[in-house]
């Protein structure tokens, strides 16, 4: 990693502070680093609810300065009713936050250091909104930059999967942000106002995890924001990137298949994360000099290439064993387009299970704690984000493995299952990973697909099984881009229930599935189109130099990361979970910012109402004689009939509670 001084940049940069007005009156905050010129230039807008104060402070200074100093003005915007700016945030993607984003882009295309022309960049939310936005196609908007995100927000988001409930990050997720939403502006920038400001998020505050479960199908809660519903209405020039470690990757592939303007698609081998930063999976790239060509093309008219890249660069993944964690994994850069003329469909037929085969039936029932080795939704480089060695959750499942690999097998593009069943119950799930088996046994999980029977016909719909009456389901597993060895096993599992990634239903399942009309189809990559070298190649990795911490070395964590337990009295597994986004940080403005997270997921054996899911958050934020607490609480469990979430909120300043509220809600269950 090069890091770059501030003297270095070919321009100085100085930041400015905006109040930006909407149209009903509410006022955003927005920071704003300027290059010192005489002449206007365009902007940039990184657009999100993560408060640019402390929670991204060290984030965005990796990047905005540099941004600055190569001729943008580059802009952080906290969305409404989060860290600065006024009013209450209701939901993510809400109309309030797509139409104030639309104000945004309006207003700094019209300031006079600004040429009019404006991108939009950002990873997660940042790249989920600027989609968003490009699809509501705003004037000043010209290009984009959308990273980690995705054009699905019902089946490739942190809601559902296959039409099921996502267990691990629908109630994760609402639980962060159900604690995030209880931070309060910050005096610097709001001055006294801040306590009424703070008062008035409080009250509107509400678990998101309410409203998320209240919308089990595909309806037009989730249509909303989904660009796949029409890519034709995002038109500006798009560079959308992703990581295999990462769970929306596949949505790169998506967008440079079907948008209908100038796309191109960066696929590599990373996590939840920036491509520049030094985080694993590995190897990172010049990612911000890739995105200035892409700025200097759209935004500044200057002719950098960008346009005669290939469509998709994209990185195979040679062989590594199970690990949680890698540094930079071995593999080389291909060029192509999307799809692949390269790739073409090898079918796997099922011949064996590891289970009795009864008249060329295998019958499909697992344990409740099948999926406890499913890893970290969202993996962020950590020491233990990724999957384990899978030998164990394999044998939870029945195993469908191929003879050894005569030859390498590269695939590249989404595998896709066929599976002729018949279930004895009209609601349960089907759960299908892929898996490398290397000759000393150990197990690496490439890919996994999950299919709510009740969805089978369109996620928009609730179609309940008829026992007794078999059908051939597909199941997409998510896409890959990996080399199987030869001598390797090529191994597919099917499962009935993988917890805590899914939440399961009420009924214990049994399926039956028919071997010899079941298969998986795969994308094989031509041997003679297989990289043997980089076809592409990057900069090295660039950002702004880190500012020293005020507080010196962040804190270590007090907890594992990831912790099982079983309880063989009762049956009972756990999955203890630190996710430790921020643990402690010391900001140059003199804020301490503190935050305990912890995720439980719990099940019984024989039990599947038995499932909870805790999310607790402490968060404290002290300046001076400024000291605040928020303290939150989200439980959710299941019956038969309807999912209960039962939540609280505790506010506290200086050790005196303010604001104290519970909630106990519940959900009628319908596909979930």
């Amino acid at each position: 990693m090069q890091h770059v001084a501030p003297d270095e940049l070919p321009h100085e940069v100085r930041i400015i502070h905006e109040w930006i007005l909407m149209s009903d009156g509410v006022h955003l905050h927005a920071r704003i680093w300027l290059p010192v010129t005489d002449q206007p230039v365009p902007a940039l807008l990184e657009y999100l609810p993560y408060r640019k104060d402390d929670w991204t402070e060290g984030r965005d200074h990796e990047r905005h300065p540099w941004y600055a100093g190569h001729g943008y003005a580059s802009v952080r915007v906290d969305i409404r009713g989060t860290g600065d700016s006024e009013g209450v945030f209701t939901d993510e993607y809400s109309e309030s936050e797509l139409r104030d984003g639309e104000e945004v882009l309006a207003w700094l295309a019209a300031q006079s250091w600004c040429t009019g022309d404006v991108g939009m960049f950002g990873i997660s939310w940042g790249g989920f909104n600027g989609l968003q936005l490009a699809a509501r196609r705003p004037e000043a908007l010209k290009a984009i930059v959308t990273v980690c995100s995705t054009d699905d927000r019902y089946d490739n988001d942190v809601h559902f999967v296959g039409g099921s409930v996502l267990g691990i990050d629908m109630t994760a997720w609402a639980g962060a942000m159900f604690a995030f939403n209880s931070r309060p502006p910050d005096p610097l920038q709001v001055g006294d106002a801040w306590r009424g400001m703070w008062q008035e998020r409080l009250e509107g505050l509400e678990p998101p995890v309410v409203e998320w479960l209240s919308h089990q199908t595909r309806d037009e809660y989730w249509r909303h924001g989904s660009v796949s519903e029409n890519y034709a209405d995002i038109e500006i020039p798009v560079l959308t990137v992703g990581g295999w470690s990462d769970p929306y990757h596949d949505t790169v592939l998506r967008l440079v298949e079907h948008l209908p303007g100038q796309v191109k698609g960066l696929l590599g081998p990373w996590a939840h994360q920036y491509p520049d930063r030094a985080n694993s999976p590995g190897p990172a790239i010049g990612f911000l000099q890739e995105t200035l060509r892409w700025w200097d093309r759209w935004l500044k008219g200057e002719q950098t290439g960008v346009e005669d890249d290939p469509d998709l660069r994209v990185f195979v993944e040679g062989y590594r064993p199970p690990a949680m964690r890698y540094d930079d994994v071995p593999g080389h850069w291909m060029a192509t387009s999307w799809p692949a003329p390269e790739v073409r469909t090898r079918h796997h037929f099922f011949d064996r299970a590891s289970v009795p085969v009864d008249g060329g039936w295998a019958t499909v029932r697992t344990p409740q704690h099948t999926g406890i080795d499913s890893g970290r939704f969202f993996p962020f480089g950590n020491e233990a984000d990724l999957p384990p060695d899978q030998r164990a959750e394999d044998g939870r499942a029945v195993i469908l493995d191929s003879d050894p690999l005569d030859a390498d097998l590269t695939l590249l593009g989404a595998p896709r299952a066929l599976l002729h069943l018949d279930a004895d119950r009209p609601r349960g799930q089907m759960i299908v990973r892929m898996c490398d088996v290397a000759p000393d046994g150990s197990s690496r999980l490439l890919a996994r697909g999950v299919l709510n029977l009740s969805s089978r016909q369109g996620r928009d719909r609730d179609v309940p099984w008829e026992p007794g009456e078999a059908e051939t389901v597909e199941v997409p597993l998510t896409s890959v881009g990996v080399t199987v060895p030869a001598g390797h096993v090529l191994r597919f599992t099917v499962s009935t229930t993988y917890w805590p990634w899914v939440w399961p239903h009420a009924d214990l399942l049994t399926v039956r599935l028919q071997l010899s009309r079941s298969s998986v189809e795969l994308p094989e990559l031509a041997p003679s189109r297989v990289p043997a070298a980089d076809e592409v190649t990057f900069t090295p990795p660039q950002t702004m130099a880190p500012k020293p911490a005020p507080g010196g070395a962040p804190r270590s964590r007090s907890r594992p990361q990831r912790e099982v337990r079983y309880d063989v009295e009762t049956d009972t597994w756990t999955l203890d979970v630190d996710p430790g986004y921020v643990p402690y940080k010391q900001v140059d403005n003199g804020l301490t910012y503190e935050e305990d997270s912890r995720e439980v997921y719990r099940i019984t054996g024989g039990d599947p109402t038995s499932a909870v899911a805790l999310s607790d958050w402490d968060i404290r934020m002290r300046r001076d004689d400024w000291n605040l607490r928020m303290v939150t609480h989200q439980e959710v469990t299941a019956t038969k009939e309807a999912f209960r979430i039962r939540a609280s909120l505790r506010a506290e300043v200086d050790g005196e509670v303010i604001v104290e509220r519970e909630w106990d809600e519940e959900v009628p269950r319908t596909v979930g």
